[in-house]
C-alpha cells in the first residue's frame, strides 16, 4: 500500500471519528485572540467599549447546532480559499440589538429590545459591517497556524439556507459571549472538522507568543493612538521652599523676589515628570522655551537628596 494511500485511509478515518478538541489546545488560544481582536477592531468605531470573551468550544453536528439558533440570529458565511472550505459565523437576536445600540451612540437608558420581529434593513447592514470587522480578527487569530484569507459571502437569516457543506458534516463552535451597555448577546463560530484536520498537528501544541505574527495595523493604531495622547506641560522657572507659616502670612500686593534671570535654564515638565532643560525667549511679544538637553531623572533625583 502506497504512503498516499495510507495517509488518505488515515484522514478519512479521523473525518469518521472527530477531532478531539482536548487534543487540541492552540484552538483555545486562537480563539482567545479572536474575541481581543474582536473588541479592538470595533473599539474605533463607537464610544462605548464592546467586551469579547470565549464562552465554550464543542463539537457537533452543523445540522444541530444551527437548529439552536433558528429564526433567533443572522449569519455570515465566509469563503476560505486556502482551506477550500466555508466557514460559518452567527449573530443571536440579542447581540445584534446590543451592537446596533452601540454602534449608534445608545447609552444605555433605553430598556433592552425584546421583540420577536425579523431584523431591519439598518440592522442587517450593521450586521455586515460587523461581519467584515469578525473576518479581519479571524484572519489575525489562525495567522498563527494558517496564512488564510475569510472572504465574507453572503448574509443569511434563515439556518436551513446558511449551507457550508452537508449539513450532517461534523463541525467545531466556539461561542463568545458580548458585553456592552449592561446587555449583551452572544456570537458563534462553526468551522468544518474537514478544514481543521490538515492542521491538526499544529493545533495540537500551544505556539509561543513570542513566535506569532506581529499585526501591523495594531502597531500602526497603538502608535497613533499614542501620539494623539494629549499632555500638559509646564514650564518651571524656578522652584524654593518656604516654611508654612510664611505662605499663610502671605498677603495680597507682597513681592516674592526670585533668584533666578532671564539666562536661567527653564525645567519642562509633563504630568509632574521632569523632561527637559530649556532656555527662555521672546518671539512676536510672546515668551518662547528653546529646549537644550533632556533631563536625567535619576541624577536630579541624587542631586536632590544630596541637597536636602
Amino acid at each position: 500500500m502506497s504512503q498516499a494511500v495510507s495517509n488518505d485511509i488515515r484522514d478519512r478515518l479521523l473525518d469518521a471519528a472527530g477531532l478531539s478538541l482536548d487534543r487540541l489546545p492552540m484552538l483555545h488560544v486562537i480563539f482567545d485572540r479572536m474575541a481581543t481582536y474582536c473588541a479592538d477592531n470595533l473599539r474605533h468605531l463607537s464610544a462605548s467599549p464592546s467586551y469579547f470573551s470565549l464562552s465554550t468550544i464543542e463539537s457537533g453536528r452543523v445540522s444541530d447546532i444551527l437548529e439552536i439558533y433558528e429564526a433567533n440570529a443572522v449569519a455570515g458565511v465566509f469563503n476560505v480559499p486556502e482551506w477550500d472550505s466555508e466557514i460559518l459565523v452567527g449573530f443571536d437576536r440579542d447581540f445584534v440589538f446590543t451592537m446596533v445600540e452601540v454602534l449608534l451612540g445608545a447609552d444605555g437608558t433605553e430598556p433592552p429590545v425584546d421583540d420577536e420581529r425579523g431584523f431591519t434593513n439598518i440592522e442587517m447592514r450593521i450586521s455586515m459591517a460587523i461581519f467584515e470587522q469578525v473576518g479581519k480578527a479571524l484572519q489575525a487569530s489562525f495567522s498563527m497556524v494558517s496564512d488564510a484569507r475569510f472572504k465574507f459571502e453572503r448574509l443569511e437569516t434563515r439556518m436551513d439556507f446558511a449551507v457550508i457543506g452537508r449539513r450532517n458534516n461534523l463541525a467545531v463552535v466556539s461561542k463568545f459571549l458580548l458585553q456592552a451597555l449592561n446587555r449583551g448577546g452572544e456570537m458563534f463560530v462553526i468551522i468544518p472538522q474537514s478544514a481543521l484536520n490538515p492542521m491538526r498537528q499544529t493545533l495540537a501544541r500551544v505556539l509561543s507568543g513570542d513566535n506569532s505574527t506581529r499585526d501591523p495595523r495594531w502597531t500602526e493604531q497603538i502608535r497613533n493612538e499614542v501620539s494623539r495622547t494629549e499632555v500638559k506641560l509646564r514650564a518651571v522657572l524656578e522652584e524654593r521652599e518656604m516654611a508654612l507659616g510664611d505662605i499663610a502670612d502671605l498677603k495680597i500686593g507682597q513681592v516674592i523676589e526670585l533668584q533666578a534671570t532671564p539666562r536661567s535654564r527653564v525645567k519642562l515638565e509633563g504630568n509632574d515628570q521632569p523632561l527637559f532643560w530649556c532656555r527662555l525667549g521672546q518671539s512676536d511679544g510672546s515668551y518662547m522655551l528653546r529646549v537644550e538637553d533632556y533631563i536625567d531623572q535619576e541624577q536630579e533625583f541624587i542631586d536632590d537628596v544630596l541637597s536636602r
